[in-house]
């Protein structure tokens, strides 16, 4: 079992090496103020201004120039090969909640093992900021305050059923997978309330609601035991 490298009581910030821009690093920041990089996610670090307390993966695209500003102390190099440098990063950081960006684009397979990992961690909670939406493995149940008309997609990378209430197209005692039926662009009434039946579920939400989605999921215990 890979050692825990970052302990922290308050969420963190984790920065991967795809897109990434300094306004939304310093937005994630105030909510996740402890900052990881993954791997040559500290290069988009260091260039926004933030110098991470740790890098962790296989560091195949750090620089030799990030390296040397950094210092070998911040470095922890996991050689594994069998797992992503996200995978590594998750499991390596204990935390109420991990708010992560530069993993969604614009490599799509990176982009695909990354939601793999969410659902492979599903004890890990964890929150994926992209440039326009944010999004989560679904937990048991969640409630959520949302605009009528906003976006709620579900994406279920496994077999799973769901409920809602406040959804324009209720999911309600409908089956879900991969190569079946998908619940991408349905949209919100309203606050919603959404329950699914096992860690198979991705959602996506607009990104505006990413500090109250924070606020929700310290705020109770949502999550997968």
């Amino acid at each position: 079992m890979q050692d825990v490298i970052v302990h922290a009581d308050t969420p963190v910030t984790l920065i991967g090496g795809g897109h990434s821009d300094a306004e939304t690093l310093a937005q994630v920041l105030e909510l996740a103020p402890r900052l990881v990089a993954a791997d040559g996610g500290a290069g988009a670090a260091l260039a926004a201004g933030h110098r991470p307390e740790a890098v962790i993966g296989d560091m195949d695209s750090l620089t030799q120039a990030a390296r040397a500003e950094l210092g070998e102390d911040r470095i922890h190099r996991i050689d594994e090969q069998d797992s992503t440098d996200f995978d590594k990063c998750l499991m390596a950081i204990r935390a109420p909640l991990v708010l992560g960006l530069g993993f969604t684009g614009p490599r799509l397979d990176h982009q695909m093992a990354t939601f793999n990992a969410l659902v492979r961690h599903h004890r890990k909670r964890c929150i994926l900021v992209g440039a326009q939406e944010v999004v989560m493995l679904a937990p048991p149940a969640l409630r959520l305050d949302l605009a009528a008309g906003e976006t709620v997609s579900l994406f279920p990378m496994g077999a799973v059923e769901a409920k809602s209430e406040g959804l324009h197209w209720p999911v309600g005692g409908l089956s879900f997978a991969p190569d079946g039926r998908v619940g991408t662009s349905n949209r919100a009434t309203g606050p919603i309330w959404l329950a699914v039946t096992a860690p198979k579920m991705l959602l996506f939400l607009p990104r505006r609601v990413l500090g109250p989605l924070v606020a929700t999921l310290l705020d109770r215990p949502y999550g997968w035991d």
